[in-house]
């Protein structure tokens, strides 16, 4: 099937599947984007009550089917992304899907194939890629600012406790199994960038874990270390990078942050602050960007990104095989995890 004939695909019919945080977020954001559209939100249970932004509500996926919207965002929880997203794709419907794109591997991998067979656009929801400071961080490692990368340490971590005050956090997608919480599968945004920067993956090892007390059935903590496949930045000579990274729940403070070790110099960035800056030898620091965004920015920069592959064929942000990829490592991690070993990922050799 072929996409993208020439002719400019108006979109008048938007679906939004998933009225959690995340989707009320998707929902204001589109509306502004699209003010004249008509917006059906499809939701798990019945409301008598439209969204502000929306023109209908539903908990049937066959009306969504017959409502025949040209995109739809995916914003439930990681589990039940695929069903909705496959049966979307063989409709041809064009794909958004929050992060992660799925729980397992089997759905994402069923959804990856369901949108090529399909030939509807599939893009995944790690904004993180459109956040300026981390595209100059990428852009500085790929360059050779600091030459060839021999070590990188990444980190996110924020007390769960916190994350939405007046609500019962034990409820919340996160902090449940059956919903897809713990944080592999949460804070997945960190094993998306780094591939995103430093390419495949060859081999990982994992630790996971509860250090919180929480008394939850997901994992609050996770360690793990990833072997990347080639040299960086490309044409490097010597080893391929090896990164240390660690994804929790349980810090009183917030952090998100990035350390790059390179044979000339390191690179860091402080996603919390939005500040970039580089360590060479005998020379000061030099601040490459500490301009603060919105809130909302790298969100609608990802929409924007997915509204012109639709209409136009231009890629951008994380496709279906980059969310593939970041499942197969989140169960590569808790292979390695149960049996205290390396897990080689999927086509690497050892």
């Amino acid at each position: 099937m072929t996409l993208f004939s020439g002719a400019k695909i108006v979109i008048d019919r938007i679906l939004l599947a998933g009225l959690g945080s995340i989707g009320m977020r998707h929902l204001r954001l589109v509306r502004d984007s699209f003010p004249k559209a008509r917006i059906m939100v499809l939701r798990h249970s019945q409301s008598h009550e439209v969204p502000a932004g929306a023109d209908y509500c539903t908990t049937s996926l066959d009306e969504c089917l017959a409502f025949a919207p040209q995109i739809a965002i995916i914003a439930t929880p990681a589990p039940f992304h695929a069903a909705p997203a496959i049966a979307l794709a063989r409709a041809g419907v064009h794909l958004l899907v929050e992060k992660p794109m799925a729980a397992t591997v089997c759905d994402a991998s069923a959804l990856a194939h369901a949108a090529e067979a399909a030939g509807v656009v599939l893009q995944i929801g790690y904004n993180l890629r459109f956040l300026e400071s981390l595209m100059v961080f990428r852009t500085a490692v790929l360059s050779g600012q600091i030459g060839r990368v021999a070590s990188v340490r990444a980190e996110v971590g924020q007390y769960l406790p916190d994350w939405r005050q007046g609500a019962d956090w034990r409820q919340a997608v996160s902090a449940r199994a059956v919903l897809g919480g713990g944080v592999l599968l949460e804070l997945s945004h960190e094993l998306d960038f780094l591939r995103w920067i430093l390419g495949e993956i060859r081999t990982v090892r994992g630790w996971v874990g509860q250090q919180g007390g929480f008394g939850l059935d997901v994992e609050d903590t996770a360690h793990a270390v990833l072997e990347f496949a080639q040299p960086v930045p490309q044409g490097a000579s010597g080893a391929a990078p090896v990164a240390a990274v660690t994804l929790d729940f349980i810090r009183r403070d917030t952090v998100r942050s990035c350390v790059a070790i390179g044979e000339a110099g390191t690179l860091f960035w402080d996603g919390v602050a939005s500040e970039v800056w580089l360590r060479l030898p005998d020379a000061a620091d030099r601040v490459l960007h500490d301009t603060k965004a919105s809130c909302d920015a790298t969100y609608i920069a990802q929409l924007d990104a997915f509204v012109t592959k639709v209409e136009r064929g231009a890629s951008a942000g994380a496709d279906g095989a980059d969310g593939l990829a970041v499942v197969e490592i989140i169960a590569a991690l808790k292979r390695s995890a149960a049996q205290c070993g390396i897990a080689v990922m999927p086509g690497a050799t050892e």
